[in-house]
């Protein structure tokens, strides 16, 4: 599994773990995290934003 990072504020989308208090549960994989999806920490509104850190 993958892990994501928001380049502005480092929170890190990790699919293992999943993101339970936005509503993705651990092994939700990052593409079918929502387009429309920000960033819970800083508010980034693209996914674009977000670097590929680790698999």
């Amino acid at each position: 599994m993958s892990k994501y990072r928001c380049e502005v504020c480092d929170y890190t989308y990790d699919e293992a773990a999943g993101a339970p208090r936005e509503g993705f549960p651990a092994g939700t994989p990052w593409a079918n995290v929502p387009d429309d999806w920000t960033c819970p920490d800083c508010g980034v509104r693209e996914k674009l934003d977000f670097d590929l850190i680790g698999e």
